[in-house]
This record gives C-alpha cells, sequence and structure tokens, in this order.
C-alpha cells in the first residue's frame, strides 16, 4: 500500500524502486530536519533530525497542530516561537499560494536545551498530488544559530567601528561605546577610565595598580530595564579589590564570570554587588581598554533574563571591541593633552599684553574653541596718545597653531612700535607669514606641520583720541567691525577686507576711517563668537547688537552677555575685544606753530616752560623736556622742511612732537670725541623713555615719551 501513501510519491524522474531508499534516507539520516504537516497544519511525520533538535519521541508531535507542539516543548516562561502567529500565517499562505518560503529565520527556545535562544531556518514547501490536490505541506529547518551569532557578532563589531570614535573626546568615546553595544550585545554596559586618561595624562605603563582612580564615564541600560548604578556617571574613586574587575586590568584578560548568589568575589565590592543582585543579571562579561600593553580602562557588560548567557564565543568580540575603542580613547587623550597643552602657551603668551589708556577703556572675552584654535587679541600704546587694538585668527588647532599666533603677535608689537600705518603694517605682516609659509612648506613631508598651510586672518585698527577717529585695515578678517554710537545707534564698519595673511593673493591692503564720539564703543570680534541657528555673519553680528544694546553697562558686563548669548560650542577661538573712548581733556595738549628762524627754538622752551608749570609738572621732569624740545626743534630747523609744529601732550606720560613736512628719516648717530655737533638725537634717546618717528602724509612727527611722577 505504500505505492498509495501520498507523501511517499517521488518526484517525476525517480525510478520506483528508489523511493523507499531516497525516503528513508531522507527521514533517518538527513541532518535537515522534517515535518510533514496536512492541510490542517498537523504533524503527520517527522524525521530523525526533528525528534533530535527537539529532544522527544515522535509521539510527542504527531498529530498536534504544529504550533501547540513547539509550544507544548518549549520553556514555560518563554514563548515557543519568536513570533508563532506570524510562522502559522506563513505556513497557512504557503497552502494557499503554492509559492515556497525558503530560508525564513525563526527564534525558538527548548527546556531541553536550558532555555537558550536558537535560531533556524525554515522553509516551506506545498504538497499536491499529480492531479493537484493539496495534501498539506512540508516544512525544511536548518538550526543555524552559530551561524547567526557569528553574523550579530560581526554586526556589533562593524557597528563599533562606524560609530565608535567620531570625536576627539575622552567621555565621548565611552557614551557612543555603550550606546552601539546596548542593546545589540549587553543589557547594560558600563565604561570606567583611569582618571588620567579624562585629563588627557599618560597612563601609568603595564597592568594597572589597585590604587589607581577610575571615572565611571558611560553607562547604559536597555530600555525598561530597572537597574540602580553602583555609581553615579562622573564619580571617580578606586576598585575594590580583589574582585574580577581588578584582575582583568592586573593582567589585562577579559572574563566571563557567571553571576549567582554562590560568586565570592560579590562580598568584595558590596555596592557593585547589591546592583547586580537587584538587577538580575546572570552574566558579565568583563574587558581592559588597553592600548600597547597599558590599561587605559575597563569595559563591563551585563546580561540579564531573557537574554541569552555570554559564552566563549563573546570574549572574542569583547577583544576587538576594546581593542578598538582603546585606541579611539588613548587618540582623544592624545589630543586632549595638545589640546590642554596649546591653550596653556596660548594663555600665557595672551596674558599681560593689555596697555590701558585714559582715553580707551578695553574689555575682552576670549573662549578656546573645542579644537584648540589660535585667536588672539591686543591693545598696544602708541605714540601722541593712540591706541592700537588688534584681532586675529591662525587658522588650524594644536600647538603649533598657538606658537603660530605666538610669532604673528611679535611681529605686530614690532611693526607698531615702527608707527606704520594699518595698511601697512598689515602688507608687512603678510611678508612674515608668507615667510613662515615657505619654511612650512620646506619641511620634510612627514612633518606634521607640512599638512598644515599657514593661514591667518588679522584686523588692525588705530584710534586717535585728539582727532577721535579709528583707522581700519583688515587682513582676510570675515566679520567686519560694529560700532555703538553714544546716542546708542549701531552701525557695521565699512572696511575693505583684503587678502588673508599667509596668501598667494598679492591685492593691497586698504584703510577706512571712521568717526567715534566720546563714550562710542568699537567691537571687533572673530566669527566663532556665537555658535547659531542663523545664517553666516549676519547672524554674528545681529547676536552682537543684541548684546550691545545698552551701551551705558560697563564693557565687562557686556563680554560676559556676549558670552552667555552663546549657544553650544565652536571649534575655533571666540575672541571678542570692546573699546569705549573717552574725552581727551581740553587743557591736556598745547600745540604752536614755529618759523624756520634758529632763534625758534629758544621760543620752543618758553613755550614748553609755561605750559609745563600750568600743568604743575615737577621741576626735574620740565627742564628735561625743555632739553628734549630744544634739540628737536634744532634738528628740524636745520635738516627738515617748514612749517613746523611743536605739540605737548599731558597723559599718563609727556609726549613731546615736532612736526615737519620733510619725509627725510632722522638718523641717531654717536659722535665721536672731536665732533663739534650730531649728538642731538643721542641726547634725546638717554633722556626720554621711548623715541621714534612717525610718518604722515604731509611729512612726519619725531615725537618722545616721558613718565611722570604720580
Amino acid at each position: 500500500m505504500a505505492h498509495h501513501d501520498p507523501f511517499r510519491r517521488l518526484p517525476q524522474g525517480v525510478p520506483e524502486d528508489l523511493g523507499p531508499a531516497v525516503l528513508d534516507a531522507l527521514f533517518t539520516q538527513s541532518p535537515v530536519g522534517l515535518q510533514v504537516l496536512d492541510t490542517e497544519l498537523r504533524v503527520v511525520r517527522v524525521n530523525t533530525a526533528t525528534r533530535a533538535m527537539h529532544g522527544v519521541p515522535a509521539e510527542r508531535i504527531l498529530g498536534r497542530h504544529f504550533i501547540d507542539a513547539l509550544a507544548d516543548l518549549s520553556v514555560p516562561e518563554f514563548a515557543s516561537l519568536s513570533a508563532p502567529e506570524e510562522v502559522e500565517t506563513m505556513v497557512r499562505g504557503v497552502l494557499d499560494s503554492g509559492v515556497a518560503v525558503r530560508d525564513r529565520l525563526v527564534g525558538y527556545r527548548l527546556a531541553a536545551d536550558h532555555g537558550r535562544e536558537r535560531t533556524y531556518s525554515v522553509s516551506v514547501f506545498r504538497l499536491q498530488d499529480p492531479e493537484g490536490t493539496v495534501l498539506g505541506a512540508a516544512l525544511a529547518v536548518v538550526d543555524v544559530t552559530d551561524r547567526e551569532e557569528a553574523r550579530a557578532r560581526l554586526r556589533v563589531r562593524d557597528s563599533v567601528r562606524e560609530n565608535v570614535g567620531k570625536t576627539l573626546d575622552v567621555i565621548s568615546t565611552c557614551q557612543e561605546l555603550v550606546e552601539t553595544l546596548v542593546p545589540a550585545f549587553a543589557d547594560v554596559a558600563v565604561v570606567e577610565v583611569v582618571d588620567a586618561v579624562v585629563r588627557g595624562e599618560e597612563p601609568p605603563s603595564g597592568p594597572l595598580a589597585q590604587d589607581v582612580p577610575l571615572r565611571r564615564a558611560a553607562f547604559r541600560a536597555r530600555e525598561g530595564l530597572d537597574w540602580a548604578q553602583a555609581h553615579p556617571v562622573g564619580d571617580v574613586r578606586s576598585l575594590h579589590s580583589p574582585t574580577p574587575f581588578t584582575q582583568t586590568l592586573a593582567d589585562l584578560m577579559p572574563r566571563l564570570v557567571p553571576l549567582g548568589e554562590d560568586s565570592l568575589w560579590l562580598g568584595n565590592d558590596p555596592p557593585r554587588a547589591a546592583a547586580i543582585r537587584a538587577s538580575g543579571a546572570h552574566t558579565l562579561l568583563v574587558a581592559p581598554l588597553a592600548w600597547r600593553g597599558t590599561a587605559l580602562g575597563l569595559l563591563s557588560l551585563y546580561r540579564t533574563a531573557p537574554s541569552d548567557p555570554y559564552d566563549q564565543g563573546d570574549i572574542g568580540l569583547a577583544r576587538d571591541v576594546t581593542a578598538h575603542t582603546a585606541l579611539c580613547v588613548d587618540n582623544a587623550r592624545r589630543f586632549t593633552r595638545e589640546h590642554t597643552i596649546a591653550a596653556t602657551v596660548q594663555h600665557h603668551l595672551l596674558a599681560g599684553r593689555s596697555s590701558p589708556q585714559s582715553t580707551l577703556e578695553t574689555a575682552h572675552l576670549h573662549v578656546p574653541g573645542t579644537d584648540g584654535g589660535g585667536g588672539w587679541f591686543d591693545t598696544i600704546a602708541l605714540s601722541g596718545a593712540r591706541t592700537a587694538l588688534v584681532l586675529g585668527n591662525v587658522t588650524g588647532h594644536g600647538i603649533q597653531c598657538a606658537t603660530t599666533m605666538g610669532q604673528l603677535r611679535t611681529v605686530i608689537h614690532a611693526l607698531a612700535a615702527l608707527e606704520l600705518d594699518p595698511d601697512e603694517l598689515l602688507a608687512r605682516l603678510n611678508d612674515t607669514a608668507a615667510f613662515l609659509a615657505g619654511e612650512r612648506a620646506a619641511l620634510p613631508t612627514g612633518d606634521p606641520m607640512y599638512r598644515q598651510p599657514l593661514s591667518a586672518s588679522c584686523v588692525y585698527a588705530v584710534y586717535d583720541p585728539l582727532t577721535r577717529t579709528c583707522t581700519f585695515a583688515s587682513a582676510g578678517h570675515p566679520t567686519p567691525p560694529v560700532i555703538v554710537h553714544a546716542d546708542g545707534t549701531i552701525e557695521t564698519a565699512d572696511i575693505t577686507i583684503g587678502p588673508a595673511l599667509g596668501s598667494a593673493e598679492g591685492s593691497p591692503f586698504a584703510t577706512t576711517t571712521a568717526e567715534l564720539t566720546d563714550g562710542s564703543i568699537l567691537a571687533l570680534y572673530t566669527p566663532s563668537l556665537h555658535s547659531t541657528d542663523r545664517d553666516g555673519d549676519e547672524g554674528d553680528r545681529a547676536l552682537l547688537r543684541d548684546v550691545l544694546t545698552q551701551p551705558h553697562r560697563t564693557l565687562q558686563d557686556l563680554c560676559d552677555d556676549a558670552l552667555y548669548a552663546r549657544r553650544g560650542s565652536s571649534p575655533g577661538d571666540a575672541v571678542l575685544l570692546l573699546a569705549r573712548t573717552h574725552a581727551f581733556p581740553a587743557d591736556a595738549t598745547a600745540t604752536w606753530v614755529l618759523g624756520h628762524e634758529l632763534g625758534e627754538a629758544a621760543a620752543a622752551r618758553r613755550h614748553t616752560r609755561r605750559k609745563l608749570a600750568d600743568w604743575k609738572v615737577d621741576e626735574d621732569t620740565a627742564a628735561t623736556t625743555e632739553l628734549i624740545v630744544s634739540e628737536l626743534v634744532t634738528n628740524a630747523l636745520r635738516y627738515g622742511t617748514p612749517p613746523l609744529h611743536l605739540r605737548l601732550i599731558k597723559d599718563r606720560t609727556l609726549t613731546c612732537e615736532v612736526h615737519d613736512a620733510s619725509t627725510a628719516t632722522p638718523r641717531l648717530r654717536h659722535a665721536r670725541t672731536v665732533d663739534e655737533g650730531g649728538r642731538g638725537l643721542f641726547i634725546v634717546a638717554q633722556l626720554a623713555r621711548r623715541w621714534g618717528t612717525r610718518y604722515t602724509v604731509d611729512g612726519k612727527t619725531v615725537w618722545t615719551e616721558q613718565a611722570l611722577l604720580p
């Protein structure tokens, strides 16, 4: 009667005498689990592989609905199938349509397998006789647990490599790790890092000693899991010992630790033991974050029900994950260290450079960028009670950026001492930047600085309180100055932006002069001052205008408000320099027009004597000033071109200026003993604190400065 059994029919072309042998092989020797269902989805036949998968005799399966049979064999507290309704719908769909389903993955837990979830590849085919009558369905089941677990580990490994290390920040890197591992590989993940590593310092070499403090850098638990942390994120402490954690840091080997009440080490770490017991975690996988034999931290992974316990195959993945993370953490540590050094260098370079003036009040804000930029500012006292305001930014980050900033600032101070106009000063500064860029280009290709082309921006302004004007020049600085007038009106200075420092563009620099009434505020700033959602520089200027709408407040308060208005952080330095003008006393300056006769030197001394007496200057300073004026006027009468002007300015110092129409440069000579002249400027240089020459469109001014008694 076997040839009448519809389930013993063979495919067309198979010899009839092979039928029993083929069926016997499929149902007794095939490693693929086979189940034959009738049209009511009852199990009518199974092979030995299916019985082996279930670990039960065929009698417990045959004749029952296949979903009910599986449920009866499964772990009571777990669903037998990952999605039983979907599986039944899939099989009924094959019966109805005749379209086979191949390699559908199904999760299943068996009591005989201690509740561990296994993954099966299920294929379903419709069975029908030659007349087309549907007889049932055949299920081919293959255990692919090992394959799918390997694929899952590969996905976790790839995800870690893709998502961990996006930032050069130690804490952010640790947070990226736990977010990637939970819930894909763990129910709970904890990362603890050597505290010195967070600060960018070198960690202790080799395995970690027990007393080294660790910082809890990151924590994450899967959604819905109530896990009370033993210690909060940010907590710094040494680990309890001995525990699997300290042992892992001692030998730098990962450990798979079953968790139960009989775990002896839990008594050595009561806070962590309480958290583990409360969560119901059943296994712990702990691995060191080690790089080149040095422990940087520790990764602790926990699994709770219903997740499967960790097994030996997971240790290899933990090694790969921690190796990649340790490299990222070490890179972040090195960046933090370089950023700290660069910020320290920059701070020392910026400290103590402000030169206060009675006619110009200043305040500044400097917020280092996340990448450690090269922003700087300066106020430089010039002759004639004038003040130079400087603000610039070097493109790049790190120590090289900070040192380049220091070089450019030093050059600016040297050029400012030459009394150059803003456009000429920037032209010479650009020559220096081009020279430094050439030095970088000549470095070996392996040098880190070779790959960092030099580029910088700078705005240089000179404020003259006697004319109440400010002259600007810009070298590639994208944010023009903002002026707040005494009446509260705000305008943006319409200045010409020249090429950036170090660029090959040969365009000349231009100057722009603006009038500043008494009480006006001038604002110079970098583009990174505000990190906003507004578009470009217009957004920056709008926010700065909002801050400057109350010009009566102190400049430091306005700087603080600018800081409070920032949203987030920026890679580059945020620098703001504010300056408020004050009226120069009308009686603190005096000017005389001199003739071109030799006797004018005596007249100049008389003018000087009377004015210094009015100003109540001490006798010694007055006598010295008369001598200086006499020498300067005499030198102008001999070598200069009329008209001649003498001007005295009493500020925090006493300034003497003699102006003539000649552009010839006065030169200090060291006269010989037998020479009858040539000692005038030498005497002036000895008596004055500073002296120099300032060129104008109509000639030059030779000036001196002397200290005044308080």
